[in-house]
């Protein structure tokens, strides 16, 4: 994982686990690597995984089981999604629109790149 400077590495890590659970490659009441298996995959202090793993249990997407483990919660993907829907409405897409009033791009030439974007998916 390659980290950068615009946020802490545990929002970082945070957000690598939320795409897993997202993507379905950790599923629901799964469990999910531990602390220290995590911060050798990831090659980063284990303190700064556990403070990831502290973070996302206070947003209810993991949860522990005692001498078990971490796992996903059953409605953790539903959980992301919610959160990052809200981040992207409140703090991005504002930009966005700045940035289209900006250089004079109309909403119509947006939902033409979109409708590009999505047939080319296929």
């Amino acid at each position: 994982m390659e980290f950068n400077n615009t946020q802490p590495i545990y929002l970082q890590i945070a957000d690598y686990i939320c795409d897993k659970i997202q993507l379905e490659v950790w599923l629901a009441d799964q469990k999910i690597p531990s602390v220290r298996e995590l911060a050798v995959t990831l090659e980063v202090n284990p303190n700064t995984v556990a403070r990831s793993y502290e973070y996302l249990q206070g947003q209810e997407i993991i949860y522990t089981r005692r001498g078990m483990g971490y796992f996903a919660q059953a409605n953790a993907a539903q959980n992301i999604l919610k959160t990052r829907r809200a981040r992207f409405m409140d703090e991005e897409l504002p930009l966005l629109f700045k940035k289209m009033q900006l250089l004079g791009i109309p909403v119509s030439e947006l939902e033409q790149q979109y409708q590009h974007f999505i047939d080319n998916q296929n």
